[in-house]
């Protein structure tokens, strides 16, 4: 029988809400899954700037709302809901353009009867938002709305007030650690021991917790060095930006930032990598 591409291999990941998804697509190349959630979303129900939101949207303030993110876009209904039925809200984002970064904020607002003006092209970053966005006409003078996604993406608000825009940024959520901080340890340990033959990240913020349960425990430096000899996967440009930060050079990276041709990719591709990093290194030993 022939043995599949990740066989013998471990494969550590970062992600939380899809954990379970992902360690059976590694698990379905032949891979041993390190699943250590690495992130929680923390509502932040009827706060002051969805409130502003709403206000701005019922006095046709606002010209372009930005919606990032499927959760944020529910968890942003979900708020407004109560002051704001669902048929109420549909009437007062018919005036703005409503543009929904990639597939899942679109499939949200369907759901609810709703369908936006523009969708962002892949690989959905910063950029893609911008270009488009500009493509609608001048915008100085206009009025922005960014539904946020645990942290405010500085490069998207910036590039739009340079081009004259206001922002009005509306967090929905942010990030936490996680509750049960165990299974993130472990997993930083064993990157940290050379235990695992790939890392996978699949959003920004889960470098920044990674980094930070590192530096709690004295591992920063050994992680850094691990990826010497680790393959370093990251599922687009906008998690790709934030490992270069830290200091990681990303070794794989898919052309669609999905989750099924992330670990695809890894599949055909880690193998490879990880022997040429191996070898390497025993050359420098």
């Amino acid at each position: 029988m022939r043995a599949l591409p990740l066989t013998d291999m471990s494969v550590l990941s970062f992600e939380s809400r899809r954990a379970t998804e992902i360690a059976r697509l590694i698990s379905g190349y032949g891979g041993q899954p390190i699943s250590a959630p690495s992130m929680r979303e923390i509502p932040l129900s009827d706060n002051e700037f969805t409130q502003a939101f709403l206000a701005e949207l019922e006095s046709g303030a606002i010209d372009i709302v930005i919606l990032l993110t499927g959760v944020g876009t529910t968890a942003l209904i979900d708020i407004l809901t109560p002051q704001c039925p669902t048929e109420r809200l549909r009437a007062l984002l018919d005036r703005p353009i409503v543009v929904a970064r990639g597939p899942k904020p679109r499939a949200v607002l369907r759901t609810h009867g709703m369908q936006p003006d523009l969708t962002v092209p892949e690989p959905n970053t910063w950029r893609e938002i911008v270009d488009l966005v500009a493509g609608t006409g001048p915008l100085s003078g206009k009025r922005i709305a960014i539904q946020e996604y645990g942290r405010s993406n500085d490069e998207l608000t910036s590039a739009l007030t340079n081009r004259g825009a206001t922002v009005l940024n509306v967090p929905v959520y942010r990030w936490a650690l996680p509750e049960d901080l165990d299974p993130l340890r472990h997993g930083v340990r064993t990157m940290a021991s050379g235990g695992s033959d790939v890392a996978v990240f699949t959003s920004a913020q889960q470098c920044a917790h990674v980094f930070e349960i590192a530096r709690q425990l004295g591992l920063e430096p050994q992680v850094l060095q691990a990826s010497e000899t680790t393959v370093v996967a990251s599922i687009g440009p906008v998690c790709s930006e934030a490992l270069a930060g830290y200091g990681f050079t990303v070794d794989i990276e898919p052309k669609k930032p999905k989750m099924g041709p992330l670990i695809r990719e890894i599949a055909e591709a880690a193998p490879t990598i990880l022997a040429t990093k191996r070898l390497r290194q025993n050359d420098r030993g």
